[in-house]
């Protein structure tokens, strides 16, 4: 088959892109699509020469690359045991004499190939790419019969990861062939430098002695170097060393990447890879007088604002789809102000990295876990996984840092329990022996890979042997407990301090990191099940950037899975909605992660008198350079909603002489609360000398005003009705919550309450009504109708254990695309008056009042849901009427889409059922 027809027919396979950018030749056939296959579930085939079996005796037909596991696969078969792949080929190289190899990308987890009845080779592992040369058994002009049989069992010892999620069982990567001349570049490793020089390792394999040129053309010729080399028969090694002018660096603000070619050229043919490389370097450094490190990139401080991907597919599982959405997964972390992504306890797929080097993207990248005791079987399994992934990744410019192992899984000896974090009650069965094997593996990589930062095992049961990073893992809810928790980790991290080191080990001056996060474990009763982040969200960075020593974080997690569902986005990629920009004009995400910030040095949320005045600290925290040097512009408004009027309190602005990493304090902000009742919000923005924003950021303040609503309270006389009041109700569900400030009714129904309205002798004319309530619909969970269970979380969430998130106690869906509306008619004496379309049941950020009287900060009551304002003005007819009745009866009805009444303390607005009467 020539190569034009095989790129003809790769619009009808999966994934036909070369499955390597960072190492492609242009001779090539894609493998990808059905293959013949057969589950083999006790292993039996390998001792009843199945490589041998006709086509007739495969049974059924899968789908490469995907995991036999998955749905993508055509087989969706969850189970044990070994899977024979078998396929009829015709290719030919297209300069005769050439090597046909036949590449995996990756096969989980034992593998055997016979091409032609001959077997080509085994494989062990579920993660590494290997090859096997096939051109002794390869049949240039005839048809080839390729059979592959892939062994997974779950053994203790298999570096598996969370697979639960979903088992990449069989060949999970592509599988592809390749033409090469009989000599060949097998590999080349770049190491770079700020100044261009430019080292590069390459690894030879000649078919005999024989005299050849390597050539380096990257930049479209800008950057050329050549040399004559002496090849001997087999291996060699050939280390080669350019310079770069001028060089562009690369870093996620910009991406720059070196792209061309290496050419072998030898009389027995000519070997052409296409490759790249980004000129960078990562490390860690001391700045002014400070005793401790920060991460650098390119030489600078750089605040490293990442997130947990468990790179996960619905329908793939850990293969996707298309490359397509293999990009969209970088452009959708880049989107929200990310400048990096620790890959968890797996290798990425190489054209994920290849688009993360791309669109600039710094990875953590770790090593896969086994879950067994790390005997001498798993050691040796683990050792030669972790080299063949760092061998394959090594040119990537994004990956910073390889961390080894998580949380201590899989270096507990004869663990008694599976905590889902490592079970830190039993610190003692990660012994003494293991954490030696541990700091060995640590040192091994630092003396492959120097220009990397090595961590030895991310940790949450405080227990580092030696590392690059100091990181730690937590998991809190509420602000005070995250604040304390912050304070101790930071005072606690200082030269020859024991913390966060176990073994008699202790901290030198490596850089403090956060290397997991978040809230959703850090609720009682089965954790946040699905809830609103954004609250806690925002608080908790601003609290990370108060202090000097912190590097960054890793927020768990960039998207849903399964059953974890505290991610940015919902496992489709669909958006969550934070609700910031209501709070502050403008806000996204993004601000949160600017490398420029203004932290607010106060609570999110306080409760304070109508017209008090107070002070907010402020503190400045930079690590980049782009602003120093220049003054730039703080501003300031305090902002509320007087029912339906939006109304500035006060606001301000003052030039701030921005200059020098780091945290320092700025000057405090004066302010002066309303006179009414209120939900204000503090906004700050510091913007530069043209107008741009920097960043954003908020608090906010329930002022109390003793119930006086309006600029002008001695205008007529208002009522405030609590909505748990009603004197009767007629919902299929119906439950009060948030300490009784909050009424839900699912499904058709209505609330209805006598109200009594003010005497003459307090108001002796009645003109208007009006009827002011938040209200939103009801989306009714399965804990609102058969009620809540609590799972707790071990280890077999991990392994695909579902969740039952509408059973926890915690959940109350976070308002994203998905919406959930209903329509509320308001009724007076059983004539209707007005009707309004209540979008949806939303709960995030704007929940001000929800989340401010949340009763426990470790187990949330419908946390941060909030409603819509509504007004019901009554018409005159009817004023007349309740001028002389002086009392009538309200009935609030909804259709199928339920109803939720907020009152003074819950939701968005501080008002109960708000009777205003002139």
């Amino acid at each position: 088959m020539s190569k034009q027809t095989a790129a003809t027919e790769t619009a009808a396979i999966p994934r036909p892109e070369y499955p390597r950018p960072d190492w492609e030749r242009g001779d090539w056939l894609n493998l990808n699509g059905a293959w013949s296959f057969r589950f083999d579930p006790k292993g039996e085939g390998a001792d009843s020469d199945w490589q041998n079996a006709p086509e007739n005796a495969y049974d059924s037909s899968i789908v490469v690359p995907f995991s036999w596991s998955s749905p993508l696969s055509g087989v969706g078969l969850n189970e044990k045991g070994a899977g024979w792949y078998r396929r009829s080929v015709r290719w030919q190289p297209s300069a005769a004499g050439s090597r046909v190899f036949l590449r995996f990308g990756a096969v989980d987890y034992e593998c055997d190939v016979w091409v032609n009845g001959t077997h080509a080779g085994s494989h062990r592992g579920g993660y590494g790419s290997f090859e096997f040369d096939v051109t002794s058994w390869w049949k240039a002009d005839g048809e080839n019969i390729v059979v592959v049989r892939a062994e997974d069992f779950d053994r203790d010892y298999q570096a598996r990861g969370k697979q639960g999620y979903g088992e990449i069982r069989g060949i999970w990567q592509p599988v592809w062939l390749e033409a090469r001349p009989q000599s060949y570049i097998r590999e080349t490793k770049f190491a770079t430098s700020l100044d261009g020089r430019v080292t590069a390792t390459s690894t030879i394999v000649a078919a005999r002695e024989e005299e050849a040129e390597l050539v380096f053309r990257f930049a479209d010729g800008q950057v050329e170097h050549r040399e004559k080399i002496a090849l001997q028969a087999g291996e060699n090694v050939v280390v080669s060393s350019f310079a770069v002018a001028g060089p562009q660096l690369w870093s996620p603000e910009h991406p720059n990447l070196y792209e061309g070619e290496l050419t072998l050229a030898a009389s027995s043919g000519k070997d052409v890879v296409s490759t790249y490389f980004g000129i960078r370097e990562i490390g860690s450094a001391k700045f002014g007088d400070r005793d401790y490190r920060w991460v650098t990139l390119n030489g600078k401080p750089i605040y490293l604002n990442g997130t947990l991907d468990q790179s996960y597919h619905a329908t793939g599982y850990f293969t996707y789809p298309t490359d397509e959405e293999m990009r969209d997964e970088i452009y959708l972390m880049k989107r929200i102000g990310l400048n990096f992504v620790r890959i968890h306890i797996k290798p990425e797929e190489p054209r994920k990295l290849y688009w993360a080097d791309k669109l600039g993207l710094l990875v953590m990248e770790d090593m896969p876990c086994f879950w067994g005791d790390p005997n001498d079987t798993a050691r040796a399994a683990y050792e030669s996984e972790a080299s063949e992934i760092i061998a394959r990744d090594f040119n990537h410019p994004s990956i910073f840092s390889w961390v080894m192992f998580n949380e201590t899984w899989g270096l507990k000896t004869n663990p008694q329990g599976g905590g889902l974090t490592g079970d830190g009650s039993q610190p003692t069965s990660y012994l003494k022996e293991t954490q030696e094997w541990v700091r060995s593996i640590y040192r091994w990589a630092k003396s492959i890979d120097s220009t990397r930062l090595i961590e030895d095992n991310s940790p949450c049961n405080y227990d580092h042997v030696e590392s690059d990073l100091n990181t730690w893992h937590f998991y809190i809810n509420g602000y005070e407990q995250v604040r304390s928790h912050l304070e101790e980790v930071t005072s606690k991290t200082h030269a020859c301090s024991d913390f966060n080191y176990i073994g008699g080990n202790v901290q030198g001056d490596a850089p403090l990191m956060n290397s997991e996060c978040g809230n959703v474990w850090g609720i009682k009763d089965g954790g946040a099940g699905d809830s609103d982040l954004a609250w806690h969200y925002r608080y908790m960075l601003n609290e990370f950037r108060r202090h000097d020593k912190l590097c960054g974080f890793v927020f768990t997690e960039f998207r849903d899975v399964t059953n974890e569902f505290n991610g940015y986005y919902r496992l489709d990629g669909s958006d969550k909605q934070f609700g910031y920009e209501e709070l502050v004009p403008g806000m996204t995400l993004r601000d949160l992660h600017a490398p420029d910030f203004v932290v607010i040095d106060a609570p999110p949320c306080r409760t304070i008198d109508a017209g008090a005045e107070l002070s907010v600290d402020l503190l400045a925290s930079s690590y980049s350079d782009r602003h120093h040097g220049q003054t730039l512009r703080l501003e300031w408004e305090l902002s509320y909603n007087s029912l339906d009027e939006r109304v500035t309190a006060d606001r301000g602005s003052r030039d701030v002489a921005w200059d020098g990493f780091g945290v320092r304090p700025l000057a405090p902000l004066a302010l002066r609360m309303p006179a009414e009742e209120a939900v204000a919000v503090l906004a700050i923005r510091l913007t530069d000398g043209n107008g741009h924003v920097v960043t954003r950021n908020f608090i906010a303040f329930d002022v109390r005003a003793g119930g006086t609503y309006g600029s002008d309270p001695t205008d007529g006389a208002s009522l405030s009705v609590p909505v748990t009041s009603f004197a009767e109700q007629s919902f299929g569900y119906q439950w009060n919550s948030l300490q009784g400030a909050k009424a839900s009714g699912g499904r058709a129904g209505d609330f209805v309450y006598e109200v009594k309205l003010p005497d003459a002798s307090e108001l002796d004319l009645i003109r208007e009504v009006d009827i002011w309530f938040e209200a939103g619909a009801k989306r009714l969970l399965a804990r609102n109708t058969e009620g809540a269970r609590t799972f707790q979380h071990g280890i077999s969430m991990m392994h695909g254990a579902s969740a039952n998130v509408e059973f926890n106690p915690s959940t109350y869906y976070m308002t994203d695309d998905e919406k959930h509306p209903s329509r509320v008619k308001v009724l007076i004496d059983g004539e209707e008056i007005a009707s309004f379309a209540l979008p949806d049941d939303p709960a995030d950020s704007r929940g001000v009042l929800s989340w401010h009287y949340q009763p426990r900060h470790d187990k949330l009551e419908e946390a941060g849901s909030y409603g819509y304002l509504c007004r019901a003005s009554v018409p005159g007819r009817l004023a007349a009427k309740l001028d002389r009745a002086r009392a009538f009866k309200l009935q609030l009805e909804a259709d199928e889409g339920g109803l939720t009444l907020y009152g003074r303390n819950a939701g968005r607005y501080p008002i109960d059922l708000l009777i205003r009467c002139r």
